[in-house]
């Protein structure tokens, strides 16, 4: 089985900074990408950014947010800066990951983590 675990979410300041962690473990073969989505109260989840051979970020976020991927320790992050209430919402990690004994690759998620960001 394959987990992905978040950490880093939190309250912040708007024009402040967090970094968002997401660690891979289990039984992996292979990651082929990975990235981050959110949901905001009553909205849909939607993607943030992606990295896997090409990266992708959401224009809503370009030139704040950077994602990026340790291949060695399977692990992505997301350093988000002038933070913006609007990006408040619930922060995923997502992964399409081979695993051992698998020949396809299966989407996997996170548990989540919360950022809010107000004065």
């Amino acid at each position: 089985q394959v987990q992905l675990v978040e950490s880093g979410g939190g309250l912040v300041q708007p024009g402040g900074s967090l970094r968002l962690s997401c660690a891979a473990s289990g039984s992996i073969f292979r990651i082929h990408t990975m990235g981050w989505y959110r949901q905001a109260p009553g909205k849909q989840r939607e993607l943030v950014a992606t990295t896997g051979g090409v990266t992708n970020y959401a224009d809503s976020v370009k030139g704040r947010f950077t994602i990026s991927r340790d291949n060695t320790k399977n692990t992505v992050n997301l350093q988000m800066n002038s933070l913006k209430p609007e990006d408040t919402a619930v922060y995923y990690c997502n992964g399409y990951i081979t695993s051992w004994g698998n020949s396809g690759q299966y989407s996997y998620w996170g548990q989540g983590t919360q950022v809010t960001v107000s004065s």
